[in-house]
């Protein structure tokens, strides 16, 4: 043990060295203490990682065993798969508070000191020398890798003005002035993408992982440092910008591999979780809707449009809800409403957050970001259409009774526009105005509330669209549905007066 169970008071109450070691204290690594509390935590059942979905048998039990190891760890992952989160949940897992020499710049222990100016201030003071408490929450160290880094961030550097002030030779470690890892000792260091850090820096990594020393300008010295070492990766940076280089990889002990949500269900638990609802937004989400955007994500990672190596974040879906919700805030706002419904409609507004959201190939670049959002949407419709009714792929003989009605009123001539700005009553009534619509509903969901209908007599019309059993134009402001043929005939509206006169002076060529 580190020392006796003490409560936070009582080391906060420690003001000395003398008081330290009067307490029973004994320092112990970081991935030591990493381990111990790990193994506290499992024998009494407690949560390891909070608020990480998915990964329970997967990704956290292969983390759980490389701590028991006392391993560093490279979680290697395409973006949007909670790597970094990984990284920063490990804090919870070092002890709440520890004790360090006060006023060093490394955190050292008081029982372990590592620089010469430490180490003359314990000779000098003994037992009186003041001892200071770091956080958990302060032992954590983050680095983005960018190709700008260098081995004066990372490690450090001579510092020439002090070397001059104090009259000590580059060669003296009093003269250093120290980089972002060995401020980091006695805690977590987290270096983001990896791959992107140039290799001649990733070299300067080699000895300190295995080692414990630096090299600083052509000067070796001997540092001890005590670190947790986390990576993060992502397999496309092999290829196109960078790699990891061998030897580095071989200090690594233990490579992680992360992936996006198995089910929609378990999306839906990410994204109600991370999405952020604004105050006032009082949006009502059926879980029709909620699986709709969880579906265009799981369509998105196996679309042909969209880049598989880049992968699809599960940020996307928590930007493409928030989306949603504030579509539907700013209709009932629009039309002073306190209730707000989101609708099959507004799915329709989340294509900014996609697009945001997906790196495209060739063939999607020129099919366009939007379209190939607004596809996306429609196969998630298709999809998860056949969860609720019956199969539309069908022969028309095949087709159930009900739908065939819908199908015949649109082929009657009939057409009902649904625009983003409806009322709710106005909503309710174009969409009760479609014959046979309502009973086709009922039929499969007899137990549905009256604005559940509404929703599912919309996403009925988007679907019998998506399957091509009735025809549907997407407006600026909406959607157009009407029979088949009408869509695929020019619409008049959409030809200017040039047009007009060529078909009017050519009109024998047809």
């Amino acid at each position: 043990m580190a020392y006796p169970d003490l409560t936070s008071e009582e080391k906060l109450g420690i003001k000395t060295l003398g008081e330290l070691i009067a307490s029973g204290y004994r320092p112990v690594t970081v991935k030591e203490e990493l381990r111990r509390n790990l193994i506290r935590k499992i024998r009494h059942g407690e949560p390891v990682f909070s608020g990480i979905w998915g990964y329970e048998n997967t990704v956290i039990p292969d983390v759980e065993r490389a701590i028991l190891s006392m391993h560093n760890i490279n979680f290697l992952g395409l973006r949007g798969q909670a790597k970094t989160r990984m990284a920063r949940s490990m804090t919870g897992l070092l002890d709440e508070y520890v004790p360090v020499l006060e006023g060093s710049d490394l955190n050292e222990d008081p029982l372990r000191p590592l620089t010469k100016n430490s180490a003359a201030l314990l000779s000098e003071k003994g037992n009186d020398t003041p001892v200071g408490w770091l956080h958990r929450d302060e032992r954590y160290t983050e680095k983005l890798a960018t190709p700008d880094v260098s081995v004066a961030d990372l490690i450090g550097d001579v510092d020439p003005i002090r070397a001059a002030t104090l009259k000590l030779p580059y060669s003296d470690e009093r003269v250093i002035h120290f980089g972002l890892i060995p401020r980091a000792n006695r805690g977590i260091f987290v270096i983001n993408e990896l791959p992107d850090l140039q290799a001649r820096i990733q070299v300067a990594l080699f000895n300190i992982l295995q080692e414990g020393d630096i090299q600083i300008r052509g000067f070796k010295f001997r540092l001890p440092l005590d670190i947790q070492f986390v990576f993060t990766a992502n397999p496309e940076d092999y290829t196109n910008r960078g790699s990891i280089v061998t030897p580095l990889k071989d200090r690594i002990d233990s490579q992680i591999v992360t992936h996006y949500p198995l089910t929609i269900e378990m999306g839906k638990k990410i994204t109600g979780q991370e999405a952020k609802v604004k105050e006032g937004q009082q949006t009502v989400v059926n879980d029709l809707v909620r699986n709709l955007i969880e579906q265009i994500a799981f369509e998105a990672r196996n679309s042909e449009y969209v880049d598989k190596k880049s992968g699809v974040s599960a940020r996307m879906t928590i930007s493409a809800y928030e989306n949603l919700l504030s579509a539907a805030e700013r209709r009932s706002l629009q039309n002073g409403e306190t209730e707000s419904y989101a609708r099959i409609s507004d799915l329709y507004h989340t294509v900014p957050s996609i697009c945001g959201k997906v790196e495209l190939v060739y063939e999607g670049e020129v099919e366009g970001p939007v379209i190939v959002a607004q596809n996306l949407i429609g196969k998630a419709i298709r999809s998860v259409f056949k969860s609720y009714f019956s199969d539309l792929e069908k022969s028309k003989k095949d087709l159930d009774p009900q739908a065939g009605k819908i199908i015949e009123w649109f082929g009657a001539g009939h057409q009902i526009a649904i625009p983003d700005n409806l009322t709710n009553p106005e909503y309710r009534a174009r969409l009760k105005a479609i014959d046979g619509l309502d009973e086709y509903v009922e039929r499969y969901l007899p137990e549905a509330t009256p604005e559940e209908q509404l929703l599912f007599m919309e996403f009925t019309l988007h679907a019998f669209a998506e399957f091509s059993k009735i025809g549907r134009r997407i407006l600026d402001d909406g959607s157009d549905f009407r029979d088949l043929l009408d869509t695929m005939l020019p619409n008049p509206e959409d030809f200017d007066d040039d047009d007009e006169d060529y078909f009017e002076n050519d009109r024998d060529k047809f």
